[in-house]
């Protein structure tokens, strides 16, 4: 399901693309010409953002058909075709780059997504996204995140509270933070989840000792630290690591029996999967 506001995000797009016309399609292109085209895969992928093009059509010219073959979250190849386009000529051409930025994103995302979720298969740990999105792009990043395997964290800033390093340490520490986080959830009848960022095992203990939380995150834990922390924790409250989570590493983390593992690279630092709109 497309996100609230993917509408104002698609004209922000149009916008930004033709401005006062597509210069180079109004003159070469007859106004009644029709034409196809097909969207091409050219590397080894989840596909994301079949959706995301329907709703692009659509904004831009009904009269814009597809013909899908693979639908989102749909395991790709090279070679793969997604849909064709058909009707306008001079609107698939206008169409083609705003389409393809999208897809070329969300199936990046969602394919390092898969990777991720392939590598922590079998031990029940679950990966999470964060908020190192584009600005604008949240909600659309992170429905590709969903589309590849992965579950969403926070939305943003409302919707959980986070106790990272920098708020226990301005609040003067992690016991006088989570007590005031819960002075303001009762002063103001919100219902939130709470999260307290942890750096060691001394701040786990805080927490413990504190307790009124719902997940403790453990930063830049080594494995054999996690796992110590899990031990201790033993399931009082949900678990999460991060801090630098890689490929490599991921099963490691997963294996020490945390929850969750947040994984920024998969919105900040992703390649596009590479997608091409080819005439027919």
């Amino acid at each position: 399901m497309l996100p609230p506001g993917s509408e104002e995000l698609i004209a922000r797009a149009f916008s930004e693309d033709i401005g006062d016309g597509d210069h180079t399609s109004l003159s070469t292109i007859p106004a009644d010409a029709k034409g196809a085209a097909r969207l091409l895969v050219k590397a080894d992928g989840v596909l994301a953002g079949v959706e995301m093009a329907q709703a692009v059509t659509a904004y831009f010219d009904p009269a814009i058909t597809l013909r899908i073959y693979l639908e989102d979250g749909a395991a790709v190849k090279e070679g793969d075709i997604a849909f064709n386009l058909m009707g306008p000529t001079r609107s698939i051409l206008q169409v083609e780059r705003i389409l393809l930025n999208f897809m070329q994103r969300m199936s990046g995302i969602a394919t390092l997504t898969h990777r991720f979720v392939d590598a922590v298969e079998g031990t029940g740990c679950r990966v999470l996204d964060t908020r190192k999105t584009t600005p604008g792009l949240r909600a659309i990043e992170k429905w590709a995140v969903r589309l590849g395997g992965g579950h969403n964290h926070r939305m943003g800033l409302y919707d959980m509270i986070m106790i990272k390093d920098n708020h226990h340490d301005f609040a003067g520490g992690i016991p006088k933070a989570i007590q005031a986080a819960r002075a303001y959830l009762a002063s103001t009848g919100k219902d939130l989840p709470i999260e307290v960022e942890t750096r060691d095992l001394d701040e786990v203990e805080q927490v413990l000792a504190t307790g009124g939380v719902q997940r403790i995150m453990l930063d830049n834990f080594t494995p054999k630290l996690m796992r110590q922390a899990v031990e201790r924790i033993d399931r009082r409250y949900e678990t999460e690591a991060s801090g630098g989570i890689t490929l490599a590493t991921a099963r490691s983390f997963a294996e020490t029996g945390v929850d969750f593992i947040s994984v920024g690279a998969l919105t900040h630092s992703v390649p596009s999967l590479d997608l091409s709109l080819k005439a027919l």
